[in-house]
């Protein structure tokens, strides 16, 4: 009789990892970390005899970098010039700070859009008070030629 841990979830299993168990703990898909592996932000994993995949823990730590990095909506050439960068430890970071306000502005671009689009949408559902499809406004206005 074998009693299971309280908490599976909780427990880490010790290194080295597999693939199976480094997306687990992650969070990142392993099609995902095979995709980072080739991309150059993950250094090639060590392999066992038979190919399998092997991760430490410093591969972990890189891996949830990378996660946070995509989470913040980082393109991989901004997170590969962060990792670049979170290597050179001395290094003065105004080029961190210089990639980080470049996003900010990005995703405010982005929030303006969608503001703009929000207002497109709310005119839109305004502007029809139909009983039929033949009648509707929207219909109408979508089908109309853009303006450009």
């Amino acid at each position: 009789y074998r009693v299971k841990p309280m908490n599976r979830a909780c427990a880490t299993p010790p290194e080295p990892y597999t693939i199976g168990q480094l997306a687990r703990l992650t969070g990142v898909k392993a099609v995902t970390i095979r995709y980072y592996e080739k991309a150059d932000l993950l250094p090639a994993a060590r392999r066992t005899a038979s190919g399998y995949r092997l991760y430490s823990s410093v591969e972990r730590d890189r891996l949830r970098f990378i996660r946070r990095c995509r989470h913040l909506g980082l393109g991989l050439d901004d997170v590969k010039a962060l990792l670049r960068l979170s290597d050179e430890r001395e290094a003065p970071c105004h080029q961190v700070d210089a990639i980080i306000h470049q996003q900010r502005e990005h995703v405010r671009d982005r929030i303006r859009d969608l503001q703009a689009l929000e207002q497109e949408l709310d005119r839109l559902e305004g502007a029809c008070r139909a009983e039929t499809i033949g009648e509707c406004k929207i219909i109408e206005s979508l089908s109309r030629p853009t303006e450009r």
